[in-house]
């Protein structure tokens, strides 16, 4: 006999303000936004342009490779499990609320994508608790035009 719980997530399209940090101060995505001459005003253009499209639990998305999504458990544990705990208390608190309530509505994780490249965004702890609960999250796809 197997015991059954059914949990989800629902994806909304999120808020590229609430993630402005990602843009001006993450060091590990500079060298992509420098690659493409990205500006915040063209992202904030092409963004409103973009789609919620799935990400099964991978490092490519639309035959794209997919920098820093970080998908495979080891990369999990060392990003994620062991990071400092403020970093993972968001990830305690969502997955806490998923438990007890059974169904969450959430920001999709935000991947940029240009010429057969991507870059996840943001999102990395949404992205994670969707895959280690065995869902395929949605996330926001923007191609970059500007």
């Amino acid at each position: 006999m197997r015991s059954r719980a059914t949990l989800s997530i629902a994806w909304v399209k999120p808020e590229l303000s609430d993630e402005e940090w990602e843009f001006f101060h993450h060091p590990a995505k500079q060298e992509f936004y420098g690659r493409w001459g990205l500006q915040w005003e063209g992202l904030a253009a092409d963004f409103e342009r973009g789609r919620l499209e799935p990400y099964p639990r991978s490092h490519r998305i639309c035959a794209m490779p997919v920098a820093l999504s970080y998908h495979t458990y080891e990369e999990y544990s060392h990003y994620l499990a062991r990071a400092k705990r403020g970093y993972r208390r968001n990830y305690s608190r969502m997955e806490e609320a998923l438990q007890r309530e059974g169904e969450l509505t959430l920001p999709a994780p935000i991947i940029l994508c240009r010429d057969g490249e991507a870059l996840l965004f943001a999102g990395y702890r949404r992205l994670c608790l969707a895959w280690n609960y065995g869902m395929i999250p949605y996330v926001w796809l923007v191609t970059l035009e500007s």
